[in-house]
């Protein structure tokens, strides 16, 4: 990361607990045995879908990322840990929504974008109307705008480190 600033958080404790720790925090939301494929929203890092990928084998995964520098490194951390079913989409989240049309039941967004854009995704216009949106908030999130709170189907806390997270789930 010093070299080539993937990520804010650069300690190693700090990494297994803020990224790593908190990525596979999914797990108390949903039985991810029963989830067969994730897309990664602005995954940057790999955060949430590499750990989960390694964790959870049989995952599907799509990493949506735009930096070019984050998709180099994106395609390097798949081939060392010879990832099958992990691929990275290079376009942006709306054009990934607009044109793309991959199996999807979770998209996943932790520190990308925030709700109104990623409920998009929703629109019975999208391939992706059937997916659930899982949104990593900070503890005490609330829902603005009706279309977030019709959508908003549960909220799961949590801690990690010394923070108070939420997972905020949409879907129709």
């Amino acid at each position: 990361n010093e070299m080539h600033n993937i990520t804010r958080i650069t300690s190693l404790s700090d990494v297994l607990s803020y990224h790593f720790a908190d990525s596979l925090k999914l797990s108390i939301a949903f039985d991810l045995s029963t989830i067969l494929s994730i897309a990664d929203v602005g995954s940057g890092g790999g955060f949430p879908g590499i750990p989960l990928k390694i964790v959870n084998p049989h995952l599907k995964v799509i990493l949506i990322e735009v930096n070019e520098k984050k998709v180099t490194f994106l395609e390097e951390v798949i081939a060392q840990l010879d990832l099958q079913n992990a691929e990275v989409y290079t376009q942006d989240w709306r054009t990934f929504v607009r044109t793309s049309s991959f199996d999807v039941d979770l998209l996943l967004a932790r520190a990308s974008l925030r709700p109104p854009e990623l409920l998009r995704a929703l629109s019975p216009v999208t391939a992706y109307t059937n997916a659930a949106i899982v949104y990593w908030a900070s503890a005490g999130w609330q829902a603005s705008g009706a279309k977030e709170q019709q959508l908003l189907k549960k909220v799961v806390s949590y801690s990690v480190g010394d923070k108070n997270r939420e997972l905020v789930i949409f879907a129709r």
